[in-house]
């Protein structure tokens, strides 16, 4: 009898999987940021492409009296189509007006030259005018949500309130006037929460930070909450925690900071904790920019000292995460530069055009430093400054599969797809090439589509042909294998698109 409810259970689960294989891509782009299409790869390399750090940076400073000495995104930034407006929500450092933080406004017409516009929500005696929407709550992750029947709910909030001690919702009519809407916190956990609305599956996706013992250390690590009505909100699942190599890489990411830490490492406490998660929602998996946490000790004044940096992660379902790199997906500043020393992001990356922006918050200390603990001759302001600057990626150029001049091939498993035309976003050298061969799930050339003609130059949309022709219609909804002959060429994704 128990053997056969186990049975039973086990037939359950494997009714409600989804198929596997062959794998169906859709009409959606695939990135290289996971291995799960990758089936062989022969005299190839697969490359984290760190983003490009505006020139401009930091794009925001702590430049009003009210923003206190450092700022931090530690919010989210939207861009606004109907006032065709970028939009960020992020928090300074005025402990003696607003002693619990605030959420600050500010506003671009094109994402790089920032204004402060005074309208300000919250009252304080300190200051008549200023740009604070919001007291006591941080991590402001914001959703314009214009499908909302009700106009006061139209601008969405998930974030922690620090007077509370809890994760929260809050709605605004007009992202200004803030009014909280949950009555009771959406679930345990400390601090660090970032969320965003996910349209492709119809779901508010949130990821709490609740401490998890791993390897012996009570550390910061993020579980996964949602909810389809933004009222109810599933039991959280642990997701993603550091592991051993996280651990193992510790003193390497701290020697990077090593004239700016403020106290020895001891290495009975070094150690990877996460910090917080930015996402990106591409078309066929979830990206996480990860605030990766290195400690080398405890702090002076409490807390604990250490390094920040960002790190990629990429999800086909938001709950089993993949890390192929560990290396910064930000390049950190040099040393006494504005963001060398510790990382956050906004909650949601935005897709401009044909680009992937990330703002991210940077500063010249680190987690323990004593000018975060008190303000008298520890070079607040002027030494130590937190700001907030732009990452920037052309689309889905995350990672990239590289091939030499000698060539060198990868072959996806087997897919079904949907459109009549293969695109590839990659880029030759003036030599170089991409040729793509579609055979069938056994690896069997398929009539006709043998080898393309060669790809050359740099597009995230060469349409791929055959003899000049394009149209792969009649494979459509049948097993295919794609194999790419690549020669002095980085590939980044592919996508079978329709007209």
């Amino acid at each position: 009898m128990l053997w056969s409810l186990s049975a039973s259970i086990i037939l359950i689960a494997l009714s409600a999987a989804e198929p596997a294989s062959p794998f169906d891509v859709g009409d959606k782009s695939q990135l290289f940021v996971d291995h799960v299409l990758v089936r062989e790869a022969r005299n190839v390399s697969f490359t984290l492409v760190p983003g490009r750090k505006h020139p401009a940076n930091p794009l925001v400073k702590a430049d009003q009296p009210w923003e206190g000495w450092r700022l931090e995104i530690y919010g989210n930034v939207i861009y606004d189509d109907d006032e065709k407006l970028f939009k960020m929500w992020y928090i300074g450092e005025d402990t003696e007006a607003f002693p619990d933080y605030a959420t600050l406004y500010a506003t671009s017409p094109d994402g790089v030259h920032w204004d402060k516009p005074l309208v300000g929500t919250v009252r304080t005696p300190k200051y008549e005018k200023h740009n604070v929407v919001a007291e006591q709550a941080l991590l402001a992750s914001v959703i314009k949500d214009k499908a909302d029947a009700d106009p006061a709910r139209r601008y969405k909030m998930i974030c922690w309130l620090q007077r509370d001690q809890g994760y929260h919702t809050m709605v605004s009519p007009d992202g200004l006037n803030w009014t909280r809407l949950s009555q009771a916190p959406l679930c345990r956990g400390g601090d660090v929460i970032t969320g965003y609305f996910d349209e492709t599956r119809g779901l508010y996706v949130a990821f709490p930070k609740i401490g998890f013992t791993v390897r012996g250390h009570d550390r910061r690590v993020f579980w996964l909450t949602t909810s389809k009505d933004f009222q109810t909100w599933t039991e959280p699942k642990l997701v993603l925690t550091p592991d051993l190599r996280d651990d193992a890489s510790s003193l390497a990411r701290i020697e990077e900071v090593r004239p700016i830490l403020d106290v020895p490492d001891d290495p009975n406490l070094m150690r990877t904790e996460f910090y917080g998660i930015g996402a990106y929602p591409a078309e066929s998996c979830t990206l996480a920019f990860v605030w990766v946490f290195t400690i080398n000790n405890n702090a002076r004044y409490g807390n604990q000292e250490g390094p920040g940096e960002l790190q990629l992660a990429v999800s086909r379902d938001l709950e089993n995460w993949e890390r192929p790199f560990r290396t910064p997906c930000v390049p950190r500043g040099k040393i006494g530069e504005w963001d060398c020393g510790f990382f956050d992001t906004q909650s949601r990356a935005l897709r401009v055009g044909d680009e992937v922006w990330l703002y991210y918050g940077g500063s010249s200390y680190t987690h323990g430093t004593p000018c975060l603990y008190r303000a008298e001759g520890t070079g607040r302001g002027t030494k130590y400054t937190g700001s907030i600057g732009l990452a920037i990626w052309q689309l889905d150029r995350f990672v990239s599969v590289d091939a030499p001049a000698e060539g060198g091939t990868l072959t996806t498993a087997p897919v079904v797809f949907t459109g009549d035309r293969l695109e590839v976003n990659a880029r030759t050298k003036a030599a170089g090439s991409v040729v793509v061969r579609l055979c069938d799930a056994a690896g069997k050339p398929l009539e006709g589509y043998a080898g393309s003609d060669p790809i050359t130059g740099d597009s995230l949309r060469h349409v791929v042909t055959w003899g000049g022709k394009k149209d792969v219609t009649s494979l459509a909804g049948k097993p295919v294998v794609l194999v790419f002959d690549l020669k002095d060429a980085e590939l980044f994704a592919f996508a079978f698109r329709k007209d």
